[in-house]
């Protein structure tokens, strides 16, 4: 098994050449360690368990069980896209898993956003956890941890096990494929093994997902208001060649709202952010800045397609003062 700590002599994934050199390698280390024995992970979509899924399915077939679970908290298509992808192109051991009414509804009159957090965090532990019992000879949990999140773990600024805390009963031992990679080189790897370019290059993604995006309590319709304006900002980003240019852009629905007009009748609805940045390290962070012609047909889009929005706003403000997320 591979310690933590990338070997200076270790060369960085550049090229689809190195990539192939590196997936067997892999595929040998995983068949070694696993041996004929099954291998549970919990799949997000994400570019790192989506590389760790497609590797072990390359490794072991059959004997890896994804569980991909819905906390009604994903953006438009993504719960979708994860069940074409690995369940009906790859023919993976996928269970899905709805849980948005379960998410819900703990969350419901819940403002903080640490509060939040805490209960998407252990909640899904719940539901994964759940579904690992009703399976029989598990034996290795996979995750896609990756190389930085083992540094910052050393340097105690967070824990890297990406499903930390399941219950002592789950006695699993690790499989980390991918943890002396940084991102770029697990995106070379995913292309590599085929996976799709809107699942490779996937911006980063908060755990818990669209709710830090839902600012104060989480509703149902303000949520839907998120993930349609999400889907208009990735849809025009993608039109302007935008897409593959900036870091991360996302909508932000806040629990206020406003007098307007439409259709020559009052509304009194929300408004939507636009928030578009480019960081190195993530420490700090600069926006932007939009063409006017993109910005006009972002206002027009969203304001008639998405139901309860009626002014849109473009958030400039670097990091600092400002954090990348409003929670």
């Amino acid at each position: 098994m591979q310690e933590d700590v990338r070997p200076e002599s270790m060369e960085r994934i550049t090229t689809p050449e190195l990539a192939e050199a590196f997936i067997e390698e892999q595929l040998k280390a995983l068949r070694e360690q696993i041996g004929d024995k099954k291998v549970l992970l919990a799949l997000s979509g994400g570019v790192d368990s989506s590389v760790v899924a497609a590797l072990l399915i390359k490794a072991i077939g059959k004997q890896l069980v994804c569980v991909h679970v819905n906390h009604g908290l994903l953006r438009k298509g993504e719960p979708e896209q994860v069940i074409q992808v690995f369940r009906n192109e790859m023919q993976a051991n996928l269970i899905y898993v709805d849980a948005t009414d379960r998410f819900l509804d703990l969350l419901a009159g819940v403002t903080d956003p640490e509060q939040k957090r805490k209960i998407i965090g252990k909640e899904f532990i719940e539901v994964f956890a759940e579904e690992a019992r009703k399976l029989e000879d598990i034996r290795f949990l996979a995750q896609g941890t990756i190389y930085p999140d083992i540094l910052e773990s050393k340097a105690g600024i967070k824990a890297h096990h990406n499903v930390g805390g399941l219950p002592e009963d789950l006695d699993f031992e690790l499989v980390e494929p991918v943890k002396l990679l940084y991102k770029d080189e697990v995106r070379v790897v995913g292309k590599a093994l085929g996976l799709p370019d809107n699942m490779v290059y996937r911006q980063p993604f908060p755990g818990p997902g669209l709710g830090v995006r839902c600012p104060g309590a989480i509703t149902r319709d303000r949520l839907e208001a998120v993930r349609e304006s999400d889907a208009i900002l990735r849809e025009e980003f993608a039109k302007a060649g935008l897409a593959g240019k900036v870091w991360q852009y996302f909508t932000v629905v806040p629990d206020f709202k406003s007098t307007g007009i439409k259709d020559g009748k009052r509304t009194f609805d929300w408004p939507c952010i636009i928030r578009a940045i480019n960081t190195i390290d993530v420490v700090e962070v600069t926006p932007e800045y939009l063409p006017q012609d993109l910005i006009e047909t972002l206002v027009r889009r969203i304001t008639t397609e998405v139901s309860g929005i009626n002014r849109v706003l473009v958030d400039y403000t670097p990091k600092p003062p400002a954090t990348v997320e409003y929670e």
